[in-house]
């Protein structure tokens, strides 16, 4: 990658590797999320049964 002689990636390349990027950190975000609020929900499912 920082290796001397290293061929530069192309504008598509990066534009996909920071597509890529932004939905990791997405998925990250929304995950952690649905993380924090697992046991509220699990709470609120036992009260309604």
């Amino acid at each position: 990658m920082f290796a001397p002689g290293a061929e530069q990636l192309s504008k598509e390349e990066i534009k996909a590797g920071e597509a890529e990027a932004r939905q990791t950190i997405q998925s990250a975000i929304v995950g952690g999320i649905l993380l924090y609020l697992s046991p509220f929900a699990v709470d609120f499912v036992k009260k309604f049964l």
